[in-house]
């Protein structure tokens, strides 16, 4: 089962409700996903880490070949070539790594050479395997590590699953009545409603939408929940920082009869763990018990 944690604003908690929902749950993968500002292993911690180097395609051009048709220019839709001084330029910030330019060159005058654009981490926190994205400074876009960390996240996982024969241990997953055979990953995805948030969620078997209830928090998550509506994903609302109800979100979620499965207080003590970098989880019973609450709720719902 795949859990995406989304919000439509970063500070919202998509963040803290990824990371507790993983933790309450003691085993799977936790894939963070927000390759601009991965903060889920300073709560985590995980220990073992290595590293995976994430490259994109591009577009080379042996000059020897080439015949200046443009009909490469002429196919890429993103604008990504210019045909300029009878030679071909390649705007790497726009290119999707497509390969549709070497497949219409008749010359056979195009390859493809790696640029590396990000780099993967991954390690391990007890049972729970950590996969976290990191996009390089001044990449354009953090799909393909976005991608990566999806892929190499489900490849651990059902390894290490499949190797370890193991009966799952008693806890937040045994109480959701999962399969044993069911891997959990809780995905952290991006702020907003961006194609790379899109990315993220496109496999998802239940979106989390964690929304604030504040003027701005609320904009936000209607159209981050819009997003997911065009998917066809199924989705609960969290209300995190919560100090009493928000009315026009209340109204929101009864109108798009949007189940809110819970509510997180506007707590200081909260505040502190996280500022100390602490899975409060582990901190609180009561905030254990709500995330576990949580998870057994989606359970049901899928």
């Amino acid at each position: 089962m795949k859990i995406a944690c989304l919000s439509g604003k970063g500070g919202a908690g998509k963040t803290m409700a990824a990371v507790n929902l993983a933790a309450a749950a003691g085993r799977g993968t936790y894939i963070d996903c927000d390759v601009e500002e991965p903060n889920g292993r300073l709560f985590l911690k995980p220990e073992n880490v290595r590293e995976i180097t994430v490259s994109s395609m591009l577009p080379e051009f042996d000059a020897k070949k080439c015949t200046g048709c443009k009909k490469c220019v002429e196919f890429c839709r993103f604008h990504a070539l210019m045909y300029v001084k009878e030679k071909p330029i390649v705007f790497s910030e726009v290119c999707h790594s497509c390969g549709g330019c070497m497949l219409v060159c008749p010359e056979r005058a195009v390859s493809e050479k790696p640029k590396p654009v990000g780099k993967l981490e991954i390690g391990t926190r007890g049972n729970l395997r950590v996969v976290t994205g990191i996009l390089s400074p001044g990449e354009a876009s953090g799909v393909p590590v976005i991608r990566e960390a999806l892929t190499q996240g489900e490849r651990i996982g059902q390894r290490e699953w499949e190797a370890s024969g193991k009966e799952p241990s008693c806890g937040a997953l045994s109480e959701a009545g999962l399969e044993q055979e069911e891997e959990l990953t809780v995905i952290d995805c991006p702020p907003g409603s961006a194609c790379s948030v899109m990315e993220s969620v496109m496999d998802a078997d239940f979106c989390i939408l964690v929304a604030e209830p504040t003027a701005f928090g609320f904009h936000n998550f209607r159209m981050v929940h819009q997003l997911v509506t065009l998917l066809g994903k199924k989705c609960g609302v969290v209300i995190n920082k919560q100090e009493e109800p928000y009315e026009p979100l209340e109204s929101f979620c009864r109108e798009q009869k949007l189940p809110v499965l819970a509510r997180i207080p506007y707590d200081s003590r909260i505040g502190q763990w996280i500022a100390r970098g602490e899975v409060i989880v582990e901190q609180d019973e009561q905030i254990r018990a709500l995330f576990a609450g949580l998870l057994k709720q989606i359970g049901g719902v899928l």
